[in-house]
């Protein structure tokens, strides 16, 4: 089973109107109200695509209410912790014709016995299945949560995939994560310098990896991705061509079509390479999350 893991959910107001003029009123051209976090996106993507998953984390108040009513349209398996107090987070964002504005949400306040009931949950993950950690931690849990819960999990053959940034990533490279998915920009951000040649990023992908990643994705938006190997190969993939429609949640996708990739091959990492490049390229080519069909037409074009 696959599971993702989702600590600050939120329930995302997306607005258009032509100019945003602050101090009077502003009125909308149209708007959309959808289920956001990273962990949610990639369990949304995976049964897009045929996977089974079950989405796993925290929810409050009639706004987690709507994340749970919009994956079971979905059909998305859901075991969040329900909250006893408080709010998922609601998120505003303004997108006007030359500007865009967000204004997220704080989230609720997640107690100590809340918190141990996702990890009885985690508790019962079996060998051979994946845990997706994805996203931010809300400042009502501990700031090490992602180490926590890989150092609860170590006795088991679990494999373990985080997308995270800056120190939330490089702190649980002793815990070696299954599969790390930076981008480009913030592998230049982690290591303090310029990376700007395939050359530099396979070297910072492989300084990661003598930490204890196992597998290191690198997305490059428009100019591709890399995988290196635990082993230490390189796989690379071009990008699909298409127009750049909403980046919002292509990283997500990203890694739901590599696990797709990496399932159906039984373990062949071009393979989940291209799954992964042509997932989060269809979802940056529409409006909403990637379905299987707008995939596999990308992949006949990069699979010639």
């Amino acid at each position: 089973m696959i599971y993702t893991v989702t600590f600050n959910p939120s329930l995302d107001y997306i607005v258009h109107l032509p100019t945003l003029t602050t101090g009077t009123i502003n009125r909308t051209e149209d708007e959309l109200v959808l289920a956001g976090g990273k962990g949610i996106n990639v369990s949304i993507v995976l049964n897009n695509l045929g996977i089974n998953t079950t989405a796993l984390g925290f929810i409050a108040g009639f706004s987690g209410d709507e994340i749970v009513r919009q994956l079971g349209e979905f059909g998305v398996s859901e075991q969040f912790i329900r909250l006893s107090t408080g709010l998922t987070r609601i998120n505003v964002k303004v997108k006007a014709t030359s500007e865009e504005t967000e204004i997220n949400g704080h989230g609720p306040i997640i107690s100590d016995d809340e918190l141990q009931a996702l990890y009885t949950q985690l508790d019962t993950l079996q060998d051979n299945d994946i845990l997706v950690l994805a996203g931010s931690i809300p400042s009502s849990l501990p700031s090490d949560m992602y180490e926590l819960i890989m150092q609860r999990m170590e006795s088991k053959n679990i494999r373990i995939i985080v997308d995270a940034t800056k120190d939330l990533l490089t702190k649980v490279l002793p815990y070696k994560p299954f599969l790390i998915k930076p981008n480009n920009h913030e592998l230049s951000e982690i290591f303090g310098r310029p990376l700007s040649t395939q050359d530099d990023l396979v070297a910072a992908a492989k300084e990661l990896q003598i930490q204890g990643a196992q597998h290191v994705l690198i997305s490059m938006a428009g100019d591709g991705a890399i995988l290196i190997s635990a082993d230490g190969q390189v796989f690379t993939s071009l990008a699909p061509k298409g127009t750049l429609i909403n980046s919002v949640g292509a990283g997500d996708s990203m890694v739901a079509g590599f696990i797709t990739g990496y399932e159906q091959s039984n373990g062949d990492l071009q393979e989940a390479l291209y799954w992964g490049i042509c997932t989060g390229s269809a979802s940056a080519f529409s409006t909403n999350l990637a379905t299987k069909p707008e995939v596999e037409v990308l992949l006949s074009t990069i699979k010639k």
